[in-house]
C-alpha cells in the first residue's frame, strides 16, 4: 500500500497537469488549443527524437504518464505563493513541461541543443550555458518545473527589481556579488557568436569590446573595475531605455 506522501505526491502532481480534479475527483474537459504559455516550452523539451517516440496525450493515459516521471513538484499551492503566476496557468504549464519533459527536468546539453534552433546563424552554445546556470538555482546540473517557472515568473511578471536582480545575477558568473570586466567581455562575445557574422546592420569586429567599455563607463560609478548590485540597480533605474525593455515580456503570458 502507498504511504500518504507517495499519495500527496501522486495528487499533487494530477493537480498540477490537471488530470485530476481535487474538487469532483473526475478528469477535467479535454483542454482547447494551444496556448502561448505551451509554445513557451517548446524552448525546454528534454527529448526530441522522431515522431515514432514522441509521448503524446493520444497514445499514453496519465497515470502511465505518471509512472514516468522521476521527479515531482512539491505542490501547486506552493508554487502559487513562489510565484506571480494563477493555479490555472500553473497547470497549464506544467502539462506542458510534462509532455516535453517526462523525467521532469531538463539537462545542459538538451537546453543547449533546443536553444540553438532559435539561433540558426550563430553559435548560440556559450551564452545558452550562462542562461542555463541561472536557471539551474540549485546548481545541481539540472532545471526542474520549479526552477523554470519560478524563474519565468521573475522574468515575465516581476517587479522591476526582482528583473534587474534577475539580469545581474545572470551577469554575475561567479556569483561573487559584483561584475567584472571579464565576465562582461565574456557575455558580450557570447551574445554576438550567437547572433552571427551575418546580422543587419554588420556588426564591426570590435563591436563587443565596444559593448563592454560602455556598460563600465556607465554602470561603474567608483571606477573601481567592478559593477556591484547597488551601481546596477541605480544605473538601470535612471535609464528610460532600459526601464522600457523590462516591461517587454509583461503581456507573454
Amino acid at each position: 500500500m502507498k504511504s500518504r506522501s507517495q499519495d500527496q505526491s501522486l495528487s499533487d502532481s494530477r493537480e498540477l497537469d490537471r488530470s485530476y480534479d481535487p474538487l469532483t475527483g473526475n478528469p477535467p474537459s479535454k483542454p482547447n488549443k494551444k496556448t502561448i504559455k505551451q509554445r513557451l516550452l517548446k524552448l525546454l523539451p528534454c527529448c526530441r527524437s522522431g515522431s515514432s517516440s514522441s509521448i503524446t496525450q493520444s497514445n499514453i493515459s496519465d497515470d502511465d504518464e505518471l509512472s514516468t516521471v522521476r521527479y515531482r513538484p512539491e505542490g501547486l499551492d506552493r508554487l502559487v505563493q513562489q510565484t506571480n503566476f494563477t493555479k490555472k496557468e500553473l497547470q497549464v504549464l506544467y502539462r506542458g513541461f510534462k509532455n516535453e519533459c517526462p523525467s521532469g527536468v531538463v539537462n545542459e546539453e538538451t537546453f543547449k541543443s533546443i536553444y540553438s534552433q532559435f539561433f540558426p546563424h550563430g553559435d548560440s552554445s556559450m551564452y545558452a550555458h550562462f542562461l542555463f546556470e541561472a536557471f539551474d538555482t540549485q546548481n545541481n546540473g539540472s532545471v526542474n518545473f520549479e526552477d523554470f517557472v519560478i524563474s519565468l515568473s521573475i522574468i515575465l511578471r516581476g517587479s522591476i527589481n526582482d528583473k534587474l536582480n534577475w539580469a545581474f545575477n545572470l551577469y554575475d558568473l561567479n556569483k561573487d556579488g559584483c561584475i567584472t570586466r571579464e565576465e562582461m567581455t565574456d557575455i558580450m562575445g557570447s551574445i554576438y557568436d550567437m547572433m552571427g557574422k551575418y546580422t543587419y546592420p554588420c556588426m564591426k569586429d570590435n563591436a563587443s569590446k565596444e559593448h563592454v567599455d560602455n556598460f563600465f563607463q556607465k554602470m561603474d560609478k567608483n571606477k573601481d573595475g567592478v559593477v556591484t548590485i547597488e551601481e546596477f540597480l541605480d544605473t538601470c533605474q535612471k535609464d528610460e531605455s532600459i526601464m522600457q525593455s523590462m516591461h517587454m515580456f509583461d503581456n507573454v503570458i
